[in-house]
């Protein structure tokens, strides 16, 4: 079992088990749940035949390190794209990216991919020394989207936000600072988001590859919003503006 990966909760159990249950090897599950969401796994391992082990509510609990929910799986990795141009090169509209500057915590990126299969993002994109990994923390947190919306780390991120612009997709990045309100931006066409880490923001020179700089309006009395929330705010933007195009 060594070479399966585990993830754990049960919107991440249950989304593997609807969108990619041959990479499902087996399903633990707290033998004292008896609710619908308990039944819900039941029911759909049993239609796509996957085992479910009914173990001790404690055995379960130890696996994810308490973290369970009552419900755990040992998995293959989901065959999602894993390089850039194979999502540009089967996109079936302009490119809608999400490029993820330095965010570190498990549970920001799983809350980042979240927003970016709602608003139908094709690729989320991180570097590869400056971000979190998909763990079995931010698979959880991602409900499911970490087995929809690839996930592609890139060992340059501004050689990549680089060759985004000469195949003509705008990069939009975000910052406090931005000369336009993201309502004020294009977003309509082929794109890459880009939001940087929690507190620091974009490295310096990825803010010097974005082609615009945008802001997000605060009218309360915070100054800022948690990056997936940022991610949730942009990415809406950017699809009611196809939306009003499509029209």
């Amino acid at each position: 079992m060594n070479q399966h990966s585990l993830i754990f909760g049960f919107h991440a159990v249950l989304s593997r088990l609807r969108h990619h249950p041959a990479t499902l090897h087996v399903i633990y599950l707290d033998q004292g749940r008896k609710d619908k969401r308990a039944r819900d796994v039941l029911a759909l391992a049993e239609e796509k035949g996957v085992r479910v082990v009914l173990a001790d509510a404690a055995r379960v609990d130890d696996m994810a390190r308490g973290k369970s929910q009552g419900v755990v799986a040992y998995v293959e990795a989901v065959k999602l794209a894993t390089h850039l141009d194979d999502v540009l090169e089967d996109a079936a509209e302009p490119p809608l990216l999400l490029v993820l500057d330095g965010v570190t915590d498990p549970h920001n990126l799983g809350a980042c991919l979240r927003c970016a299969d709602a608003f139908g993002a094709h690729a989320v994109l991180v570097p590869k020394d400056r971000s979190a990994s998909l763990n079995a923390t931010a698979v959880k947190a991602s409900s499911g989207a970490s087995d929809t919306v690839p996930f592609i780390p890139v060992t340059n991120l501004a050689r990549t936000l680089r060759e985004l612009k000469e195949r003509n997709i705008l990069v939009v990045g975000t910052d406090q600072d931005g000369s336009l309100e993201v309502a004020e931006a294009d977003l309509a066409g082929p794109m890459a988001l880009v939001l940087g880490a929690e507190g620091a923001g974009m490295r310096r020179l990825t803010r010097e590859h974005c082609d615009v700089l945008v802001r997000i309006p605060m009218y309360g009395q915070v100054e800022s919003l948690n990056v997936s929330v940022s991610a949730g705010v942009c990415l809406y933007e950017a699809r009611r503006q196809r939306s009003r195009l499509a029209a």
